[in-house]
């Protein structure tokens, strides 16, 4: 049996991207051989991150991380965030000489300068800093190693994403039946690098459907009331609302994949979105989604497209494929043997 060890300051009850994909590749991974144990904020104290309350920061006292990865002694070591666990991790495996991967999930630089006037060059600076002493960072898309690599990033990995195929597929149309067609449904975190506004702006024809909470919400709600927004949904309800939808509009420009477009296309739903990083990488089958500069071409044209071509393209990602990217880039914690000598 092989020990893994996966360092994440994201996990539940967190809803993201960040979260679903560790959780579904340790399960792929645990069918392997491996036992994987996940270090998380579950066993700390923890404040709200500023803007962000959500995301919860750990409060670990000195040396209780390092203590955790000594006990477990794992064969692996895999750091996904660039927070306080991940940052200790990542002290105690360069003292220690420990080998270890780490993963870039999140567009930092972009998401704080939506927020706060740092330039990213500060952002980037400290992101290329984490991630120097990795044997590989694991990034989701080629349009992300590119990005990454002009930051002067190295040892860059691809590991891609899946999506659950028999939660997410196509079906009779059961909701929306008392608002106006066609329904144009989005789904995620409502705030400002989320550019939830741009698809609410949109002027075409149809009822707009937001899916999701976040800091944004009561702001959006108040200035878009022709807009339906229905909260955070789950598991089978959520299914349902993508299998009911004419198109799924994705207007974020700073999502490094987005997992969403993957499970809407699963559902049979076309999308419409910015061709940017994420979409660019997703959407290589123009019968499955339309991007363009001006977003509302894009969701005109979307609802042109064949729902069973979504369906097929979506079917190409698959948790199997990317379970095994994220296995092949792991490095052995090569020098536990030593330590114990």
């Amino acid at each position: 049996m092989t020990n893994l060890l996966i360092v994440t300051d994201a996990w539940y009850p967190q809803t993201n991207g960040v979260v679903h994909s560790l959780d579904a590749v340790g399960r792929e991974l645990q069918g392997r051989g491996f036992t994987v144990r996940y270090l998380t904020p579950e066993r700390f104290w923890t404040v709200p991150m500023p803007t962000y309350p959500e995301i919860r920061l750990s409060l670990a006292p000195p040396g209780a991380v390092a203590q955790f990865i000594s006990q477990m002694a794992p064969d692996h070591i895999h750091i996904a965030t660039e927070g306080p666990l991940g940052l200790q991790a990542k002290f105690f495996c360069m003292e220690r000489g420990l080998a270890y991967t780490t993963s870039y999930h999140t567009r930092f630089p972009q998401y704080v300068s939506a927020r706060v006037p740092v330039p990213t060059e500060w952002s980037y600076a400290y992101l290329r800093w984490f991630h120097s002493g990795a044997a590989a960072t694991l990034v989701p898309t080629p349009s992300v190693v590119a990005e990454l690599t002009a930051q002067h990033f190295t040892n860059l990995r691809i590991w891609s994403r899946g999506v659950d195929t028999v939660r997410f597929h196509p079906g009779p149309k059961t909701m929306f039946a008392d608002l106006p067609g066609p329904h144009l449904l989005h789904v995620g975190r409502v705030a400002v690098e989320k550019n939830v506004e741009a698809f609410l702006r949109l002027e075409v024809e149809g009822t707009k459907i937001v899916v999701g909470d976040g800091p944004q919400l009561a702001e959006l709600r108040l200035a878009f009331p022709e807009a339906v927004f229905l909260g955070k949904k789950h598991g089978e309800e959520l299914a349902a609302l993508y299998r009911s939808a004419d198109v799924f509009v994705f207007p974020s420009r700073t999502d490094t994949f987005g997992n969403v477009m993957i499970e809407a296309m699963a559902s049979g739903l076309p999308v419409a979105a910015y061709p940017v990083a994420g979409p660019l990488d997703i959407l290589t089958d123009p019968a499955a989604g339309a991007m363009d500069e001006n977003l509302a071409i894009a969701v005109r044209r979307a609802l042109t497209l064949p729902r069973e071509a979504a369906r097929r393209h979506a079917s190409r990602f698959t948790w199997t494929e990317a379970a095994e990217q994220f296995r092949s880039a792991l490095a052995p914690a090569v020098r536990w043997r030593e330590v114990a000598a």
